[in-house]
C-alpha cells in the first residue's frame, strides 16, 4: 500500500510542476493546490497509519510502549491544510486582482502590460 501511494505522491509532485511551470496564472494556482495536497498525502504515508497499527492505544497499556499509529503527522496535516487554504485564498485574490488591473493571466503578458489608470474604490473609513 506504500508503494502505491509512494507512486501516487510522485504523481502529484510531477502534476503541481508542470503546472507551475506554465505561463498561465490560474494553472500556477492550481499547481500549488496540487503540491500541498502532495504534501499532505507524504506526510500521512510517513505516519504508516495501516490496518494492523490502531490510532487509539488499548486499555491498560503504557503510553511509551504502545504500537498505537504516530499522531503527530495527522496534526500536522491538520495545520497544513489551514495554511495552504489561506495562502490559495491569498494567491486567488491577489490573482484576481491583477487580472482586473492588467486584463490579462499570461505572466508573458503582465510584464508588458500597463496598469489602467482607474481611481480605486473608496476604502469606507
Amino acid at each position: 500500500m506504500e508503494t502505491l501511494f509512494a507512486i501516487l505522491i510522485g504523481m502529484f509532485f510531477a502534476g503541481a510542476v508542470y503546472l507551475m511551470l506554465s505561463k498561465y496564472t490560474v494553472r500556477i494556482l492550481l499547481g500549488v493546490a496540487l503540491l500541498g495536497n502532495a504534501v499532505n498525502l507524504l506526510l500521512f504515508t510517513s505516519g504508516r497509519l495501516t490496518r494492523e497499527v490502531p490510532p487509539i492505544i488499548p486499555a491498560g497499556e503504557d503510553v511509551l510502549t504502545s504500537s498505537a499509529a504516530n499522531p503527530l503527522p495527522q496534526a500536522l496535516i491538520l495545520t497544513a491544510i489551514v495554511i495552504s487554504f489561506s495562502f490559495f485564498a491569498f494567491l486567488l485574490v491577489l490573482t484576481y486582482r491583477a487580472f482586473q488591473e492588467l486584463g490579462t493571466d499570461d505572466t508573458d503578458e503582465m510584464r508588458l502590460a500597463e496598469p489602467r489608470n482607474e481611481p480605486l474604490p473608496p476604502m469606507g473609513y
